[in-house]
């Protein structure tokens, strides 16, 4: 955006001697001015470059200035318009006023009467100008932060998480065939329905089959519907999910697990965007795009002849690799004050927040069940606790049920309770720095990121040395 401060004008007057005189005073008071001898000319000027003023005469050859007024709405409405006539009327001044005129000056006028009008305009001008700044600025801040911790029900603040947004957003300009791969539990369904959220086909059905849970002839009559009387039990008509997708988004979880019969008939669908209902010999035509996800390794079970080649890679045009919790710990805190927090509000009623070792504990365990296991546990503990914390050693106990203590996966514990203490100790104060660091030194936001409240993190930063004296 241009700078608010510095204004472009342009005068259109077919009167050359008047046209070129108000360019002169303009320039010298500092005004980048441009001239038109006609309507014509000033709104082919119009489409070409913005100017933040126009000065039109009423009265021209070809158009008039009040055609050049109403031009000038269609072309360029953030163009304020001063209208100078020589046959000045309420009438006249009304009309102009009403088409969209900034002000109305009637001839004869003298050059500091011109500037002064155009001293006024131009004040207004820089103050919507400046406003559309600062409102594209707190728009751009907003667009960051929401992209930096979020992106629709997706959490995660991590670098890996920062590449799986600006993906998203390219994915989602696209009308292509998305796979989304990962292990089981990394999100892979708020994955598809981010896109669709961000796509063009927003607002339109995003419905969505899980392959892997519904037998061949079952899964292929979700698919595509089927006739009444196609099979025992086909006592109706019923339209498939293709169908029921029509104008939006069918994501397909566990692609990898449709049977080769149904592979053959979904690869027509995404090719030639028609099929028929079980039984049916209509052809029905669908929009739909489609976004698949599977946590199996695709091209093996290509080799190994279990997936067809070309489904494949009708599907793979646009990838999508979720990362494992485990390959994105800084975003576990994050996670888990969420999860609290929708518990605190639609379940538990009641506060309740993360003790001191509770995120040391989260941070130290490998996660294999991922976002889905973390949430479960979350969950759990939060339920079953008692007070208004969950603590370190009830996370132990959730995570390694068993009579003692268990280390988390691929941590070795001495033996020695103050082995693990020390190790907690450590733990936290790195999460406490990387909260710190990431809410750009903003307690209130670490706290929220970390599942505490604002004044335990202050306890903890006082613990740890990491209350900077003013």
């Amino acid at each position: 955006m241009t700078d608010p401060t510095h204004l472009t004008i342009l005068v259109a007057d077919d009167n050359t001697t008047m046209r070129d005189g108000m360019q002169e005073i303009l320039v010298k008071a500092g005004y980048t001015t441009n001239v038109a001898s006609s309507g014509e000319e000033a709104a082919d000027a119009l489409k070409t470059r913005r100017f933040d003023i126009l000065i039109t005469d009423y009265k021209m050859a070809g158009m008039s200035g009040m055609d050049l007024l109403r031009r000038t709405a269609d072309l360029s409405p953030e163009t304020a318009v001063i209208v100078i006539t020589a046959f000045g009327s309420i009438d006249l001044a009304v009309e102009a006023m009403k088409a969209g005129a900034a002000d109305f000056l009637t001839k004869p006028f003298s050059m500091e009467e011109l500037l002064i009008r155009v001293g006024r305009v131009a004040a207004l001008v820089r103050e919507r100008r400046a406003a559309e700044l600062a409102a594209a600025e707190t728009e751009y801040l907003r667009a960051e932060e929401n992209l930096r911790f979020n992106y629709g029900e997706i959490v995660g603040e991590s670098p890996e998480m920062q590449t799986i947004y600006r993906t998203i957003q390219k994915l989602a300009r696209s009308g292509s065939s998305v796979l989304i791969t990962g292990e089981s539990g990394t999100g892979k369904e708020l994955a598809a329905r981010a896109i669709h959220n961000s796509s063009g086909r927003a607002g339109k059905p995003f419905i969505r089959v899980n392959c892997g849970a519904l037998a061949e002839g079952v899964l292929e009559s979700e698919l595509f519907g089927h006739e009444k009387g196609s099979f025992t039990g086909a006592l109706r008509r019923k339209k498939g999910r293709f169908e029921l997708a029509d104008q939006g988004t069918l994501f397909l979880d566990e692609i990898g697990d449709i049977p080769a019969s149904t592979q053959i008939k979904l690869l027509r669908v995404l090719q030639e965007k028609e099929f028929e209902r079980v039984g049916g010999e209509e052809t029905i035509q669908v929009d739909v795009r489609v976004i698949a996800a599977t946590n199996r390794d695709l091209d093996a079970a290509v080799k190994a002849g279990g997936f067809r080649e070309d489904l494949y890679y009708r599907l793979y045009i646009l990838p999508l690799h979720l990362p494992p919790l485990r390959e994105r710990t800084s975003d576990i805190p994050l996670l888990a004050g969420h999860f609290l927090t929708l518990l605190n509000r639609d379940t538990l009623h009641r506060p309740v927040t993360l003790g001191p070792d509770a995120v040391a504990v989260l941070t130290l365990y490998d996660w294999p069940g991922n976002i889905r296991e973390l949430s479960n546990v979350i969950e759990r503990a939060a339920v079953l606790s008692e007070g208004p914390e969950i603590s370190g050693r009830q996370l132990q106990q959730l995570i390694h049920p068993g009579p003692g203590p268990a280390a988390p996966s691929g941590i070795h514990i001495a033996g020695n309770v103050m082995d693990l203490d020390a190790r907690l100790a450590q733990v936290e104060k790195e999460m406490l720095q990387q909260a710190l660091s990431a809410s750009g030194g903003v307690k209130a936001r670490a706290a929220r990121m970390l599942g505490i409240k604002e004044s335990a993190l202050y306890y903890k930063l006082e613990k740890y040395g990491l209350l900077k004296k003013r």
